[in-house]
């Protein structure tokens, strides 16, 4: 028997094939079964139209049958089988499909007539070749719809194969792989064993249309005899039973409105590993220039590493029911990556691996769809469930937050109407958009104030006068909540601002004479501020912000009070080179205001201690750490004699 030589132009390249295209062996598997229901679709798009077929569309089937004594693995199928010619073409020549040709040929014939419903997986022909990955021979005999005759391919995917006629009984493909021996870095008699099989059929092939059945060995408890006594123990039995490996039908492909609830939310406790039903399901199915189905879950909580490096983004991408990426990260954006679903769509162009997924338009359509899709469901769920939208906000709200300072802010009008804050007016969470809704007719801006909880930025001195105004107020209280508001700049022409800027109250023009002439009238006492405390602030100014409260903290520069904590956080070691530029400010009409000038005049060493004592309390209001905890110790002490 002659031995013939790929048509393909050389060693290398096959072995390119075999070894460089795939990740993971196991996908052989998925190949095989996909050819095999490539295969089965031909015969039964041929029944359609041509009774001598004699099977109906239950009567297919897709048949695996391991041997471990043999070390063989056969899928078998009653497709349409390959004859002589067509068994050289497809498998004689790497990167050949009969697949491929035969959907070309479908829509040539049915040009003018809408779009075909033949779905054919198969677009090229090396997925068939990832068999030699865990093979040394690979055996391929089939007999050809309308032909007596049967051929037998044979190969060890080297440098050729062997072709002969041999006799099969049914219509259809057999293929034998010879299972390679066990290495010390490859176990492969898991493709030998039932249970493994079938786990790899659930994981890539649970929706190829057709049954994938497999004889399984099982064990059972025999029936109890009628006459046996107390003291009878159970005995079991062994037996072969064929069993469907797939479920063949995938929710996502059925109309949103046979599906329920309890459906949606077992597939996705299954398939995700939660305990928890998720929040909301976004069921698409979309037709015109792409078409695909789609089904996203939103969850109710974060996973453990959602926020860490280890977490791995990404939508199970389908072709036709064929699993193709188990996570593939170009569906989602990042501020939406906390989402979870599947994606399937005949659309896609494959690349010779199913693995190796093109960026193709198709793909940045589906995305770009899918993008708006889950914006749309989150805005709903916030006006229609508000509580369980407070609870998505709870789990991912800082994730949304991180997207608006992605990319420079690019995508911060797609976000901006998810976010939420907490209101000051109505001491709950608000968004954007409800609290530009209350703002009074005179309002200029929209006041926001930063800390670390509720309760601390309540007590901050800067927000009495705008709440005495009646104002409300966004308390911020994530560390990226700062930023998120300087990069939104405005909305809808009101600027964001915050309660701890000098203007953040406008002021008419006898305001700013009379504030004027306090800061000219207090000079020499804050000159003597500033000179007591040097370095430790930039400036001691006259407060328009304080109305009771005697003294706080403010910044001046793009670094704020709460940006230079967080970058103490986060960076402790490079944290003086982002530090803000403090500004002590006064109350004038205050007591202790009162006290300072008086001992400036009376007692310039008890002036000092009351200054260095102004600025710590200022710190302390601000939540910034004090640098000398025993020099202030020892000044709180020194007032006590």
């Amino acid at each position: 028997m002659e031995k013939k030589a790929f048509q393909a132009e050389s060693q290398r390249l096959l072995d390119l094939m075999i070894n460089s295209i795939y990740t993971h062996k196991e996908i052989f598997l998925r190949e095989l079964i996909s050819n095999a229901s490539d295969a089965v679709d031909k015969l039964a798009y041929k029944a359609l139209t041509d009774d001598q077929v004699g099977l109906n569309r239950s009567d297919f089937k897709i048949t695996l049958t391991p041997d471990q004594i043999k070390r063989t693995l056969t899928i078998s199928d009653n497709g349409i089988g390959m004859t002589k010619e067509e068994l050289e073409q497809n498998l004689g020549t790497i990167a050949k499909s009969g697949s491929l040709q035969f959907k070309q040929d479908m829509a040539a014939k049915d040009e003018g007539k809408g779009k075909s419903d033949v779905d054919i997986i198969g677009q090229f022909g090396v997925g068939f070749y990832s068999a030699f990955m865990v093979a040394d021979e690979v055996t391929v005999t089939s007999r050809a719809y309308g032909s007596e005759e049967a051929w037998r391919w044979t190969s060890d995917g080297k440098d050729g194969y062997t072709m002969e006629p041999c006799e099969k009984d049914t219509v259809g493909t057999d293929i034998v792989l010879h299972i390679k021996a066990n290495t010390e870095d490859d176990h492969y008699d898991e493709y030998l064993e039932q249970y493994r099989l079938s786990d790899l059929v659930k994981k890539y092939s649970d929706y190829i249309h057709y049954p994938i059945v497999m004889l399984m060995h099982k064990s059972r408890q025999k029936p109890r005899p009628e006459d046996a006594g107390e003291d009878y123990k159970p005995e079991w039995e062994d037996y072969d039973e064929w069993q469907t490996l797939n479920s063949m039908v995938p929710l996502w492909q059925r109309p949103k409105s046979e599906v329920k609830e309890e459906e949606y939310n077992q597939f996705y406790k299954e398939k995700y590993g939660d305990w928890e039903d998720p929040l909301r399901v976004v069921h698409v199915s979309a037709e015109g220039a792409v078409e695909y189905k789609a089904m996203l879950y939103i969850p109710a909580h974060a996973p453990f590493d959602f926020y860490s490096r280890d977490y791995q983004k990404g939508l199970q991408l389908y072709s036709s029911g064929v699993l193709i990426m188990d996570q593939c990260a170009d569906l989602l954006p990042d501020h939406f990556r906390f989402v979870k679903g599947v994606v399937d769509s005949q659309d896609f162009s494959l690349n010779i691996s199913r693995e190796m997924l093109q960026h193709t338009r198709q793909l940045k359509v589906i995305a770009g769809n899918l993008e708006k899709k889950i914006k749309a469901e989150l805005l709903k769920l916030q006006k229609d469930e508000r509580e369980k939208y407070e609870q998505f906000w709870k789990a991912f709200g800082m994730q949304i937050k991180y997207g608006i300072l992605a990319d420079y802010g690019a995508h911060k009008e797609l976000l901006k109407d998810l976010l939420l804050f907490w209101s000051s007016k109505e001491g709950k969470m608000v968004t954007l958009a409800e609290y530009q809704s209350r703002m009074a007719e005179d309002q200029k801006f929209i006041y926001f104030a930063a800390g670390e909880s509720v309760e601390k930025i309540a007590q901050l001195p800067q927000t009495e006068r705008i709440r005495d105004k009646g104002y409300e107020i966004l308390y911020l209280t994530d560390e990226p909540d700062e930023f998120v508001m300087n990069l939104l700049g405005e909305l809808d022409g009101k600027a964001f601002k915050s309660v701890s800027d000098s203007d953040a109250l406008p002021e008419s023009e006898e305001e700013k004479a009379q504030a004027e002439k306090k800061a000219e009238e207090n000079k020499d006492v804050l000159d003597f501020v500033k000179e007591t405390l040097g370095d430790k602030i930039k400036e001691a100014r006259i407060s328009k912000i304080l109305k009771t409260g005697a003294v706080c903290m403010t910044a001046d520069g793009p670094v704020t009070l709460e940006m230079e904590k967080y970058f103490r956080r986060v960076d402790p070691d490079h944290a003086d080179n982002m530090k803000a530029q403090r500004v002590l400010e006064l109350n004038p009409d205050s007591g202790a205001f009162a006290a300072l000038r008086e001992a400036m005049e009376s007692d310039q060493e008890k002036a000092k201690v009351y200054a260095e004592l102004l600025y710590h309390q200022a710190l302390l209001i601000a939540g910034l750490p004090i640098e000398d905890t025993t020099r202030y110790t020892e000044l709180v002490c020194s007032l006590m004699k």
